[in-house]
């Protein structure tokens, strides 16, 4: 049994229908934009050529009522995030700059200094708006035990690939109906492929916010890295909204931004100067919202330029997609102090908190709490922490403050790690019980440039993330807030990572099963 999920996956395929399969799959997706730019030290100023993403040949099964209860559970985060992010005392001591893990993250404190001089000046934000990804694994400890969802973390900020998740979940539907994948498998069947509307419900938060502030001639801006492969998983967001809102958006690097940004002194109104390239003959544009698809990593902010950029967004009435409090609200400290006892109930209350997950035949109700593996601070009781680490590290993983792959620390590397880990920066780092993926789930990885014969069959674990979007803030207080779509991502069994754009994933969707 593979996992207890399914009898065998991948599918049993000939050779021929592999090949088959392999050619439908990558002209679909150069064909409907499941595309990515080209590796290149340098991207040219135009794109001349484009690759189709990483990619899986067969969706990969997830339980129905795991997959259900994801989702069920966005809305609970969504409304926790958005208050974490409002709680200042909060924030200030888990990570902040004098008394959290800004102290010993020189990037986290950078950004904290960013807030705390804002606060200083009187200058706090009106609305926040923020896109999150809540990402899970399915734990299954024993063989036939049934499998449980442990998230993995939450992301506050340039939660990407909605965009490609939609169009690679339209890609399996389309293998279905055009090839019904030779029959392979019963489980293959439209009914167990859930739809995906990430595109759409990722707009509506960007045009709800945009709404909110008030100006209809307003656009809303990008903040994008530079040379950005991932550059068309932002462009259909682009396109949803001018075609169904009638929002338009400026693309702009923080070098960019660094000329063509100012800030109103009196109104403290955002506007980017674009003289030549605006209708109209206009010299700048307003913006109502900042979204950035940047900034969540020091490389993002190499010279005191960019941090000085980021103040300067900040300090507008623009909305921010997030602000850095919200940003903030999304370290893994944070993750790692929410699981102490009675700190998750001072946001929500108990009925607030629970959902109903049902794992067999039986039905009950659990919270938060039970999506989460344990985890502590490596600083905890002195140096308990690190040994605590040290006795399990064949089931840890060691996580620091920063998001974009590539940063942990597994199991047999973490005894050598820490022997050189300064005592001063344990502070920012969190110890997380390793979650225990079925066993036996495969499928064809396809990567650009292998041809009809580059669907590699793999062992691989599949890890789900659930989109939602919160517009809170404001003198009501309201929460506005949604579950919007959903990413499945599978790597090889052997990548400890899990990031696409780090390299070490395919962008793949979910076949359900009961």
């Amino acid at each position: 049994m593979a996992g207890s999920l399914v009898p065998q996956w991948p599918p049993e395929l000939s050779d021929e229908q592999r090949e088959a399969l392999t050619l439908h799959a990558t002209t679909y997706a150069l064909s409907h934009g499941l595309i990515y730019l080209p590796p290149a030290d340098v991207q040219p100023p135009a794109p001349t050529s484009v690759i189709h993403a990483p990619l899986a040949l067969f969706p990969s099964p997830f339980p129905r009522r795991q997959f259900e209860l994801a989702k069920r559970l966005q809305r609970k985060y969504n409304v926790l995030y958005a208050r974490l992010a409002l709680d200042v005392e909060f924030l200030d001591r888990v990570m902040g700059a004098e008394q959290g893990v800004g102290r010993v993250d020189e990037f986290t404190g950078e950004l904290w200094r960013i807030w705390k001089r804002l606060r200083d000046e009187g200058i706090t934000q009106s609305r926040h708006l923020g896109i999150f990804r809540s990402d899970y694994l399915l734990h299954q400890p024993e063989q036939n035990a049934p499998p449980e969802l442990k998230q993995v973390e939450f992301n506050t900020i340039s939660a990407s690939f909605g965009s490609l998740s939609e169009n690679v979940a339209q890609l399996h539907r389309h293998l279905q109906a055009t090839t019904e994948y030779y029959n392979s498998s019963p489980v293959l069947r439209p009914e167990n492929f859930p739809p995906n509307s990430t595109i759409s419900g990722l707009a509506e938060g960007l045009a709800a916010a945009h709404k909110a502030y008030g100006s209809l001639s307003a656009w809303i801006l990008f903040v994008v890295q530079d040379g950005e492969r991932n550059v068309f998983d932002q462009r259909w967001l682009e396109y949803e909204l001018l075609e169904k809102y009638s929002i338009r958006v400026v693309r702009q690097t923080f070098e960019e931004l660094a000329v063509s940004a100012e800030v109103v002194p009196t109104s403290r109104i955002l506007r980017v100067k674009l003289p030549g390239l605006l209708p109209r003959g206009a010299e700048s544009v307003e913006i109502s919202t900042v979204y950035f698809r940047s900034a969540y990593t020091p490389n993002d902010f190499p010279t005191r330029m960019h941090y000085e950029t980021r103040y300067l967004l900040e300090k507008s009435v623009a909305i921010k997609c997030p602000s850095i409090q919200l940003q903030l609200a999304g370290g893994k400290k944070v993750q790692e102090v929410l699981t102490t006892p009675g700190v998750l109930e001072r946001y929500l209350n108990e009925s607030n908190a629970t959902v109903e997950q049902t794992n067999s035949s039986s039905t009950e109700d659990i919270g938060l709490r039970a999506s989460w593996m344990g985890m502590w601070g490596l600083d905890e009781d002195g140096g308990d922490g690190v040994e605590k680490a040290l006795r399990n590290h064949q089931n840890l993983v060691l996580k620091p403050q920063r998001e974009g792959g590539g940063n942990n620390v597994y199991k047999g590397d973490i005894p050598a790690f820490l022997d050189k880990l300064p005592q001063e920066e344990r502070e920012a780092w969190i110890a997380m019980e390793l979650i225990k993926t079925p066993e036996g789930l495969g499928n064809y990885l396809v990567r650009a440039g292998g041809g009809t014969a580059g669907a590699i069959k793999a062992d691989v674990v599949s890890e789900l993330g659930i989109f939602g979007w919160a517009l809170f803030g404001g003198p009501d207080g309201m929460i506005e807030e949604k579950e919007v779509g959903w990413l499945l991502r599978t790597k090889g069994k052997e990548s400890n990572e899990g990031g696409i754009a780090a390299g070490f994933s395919v962008l793949d969707s979910v076949v359900l099963v009961d």
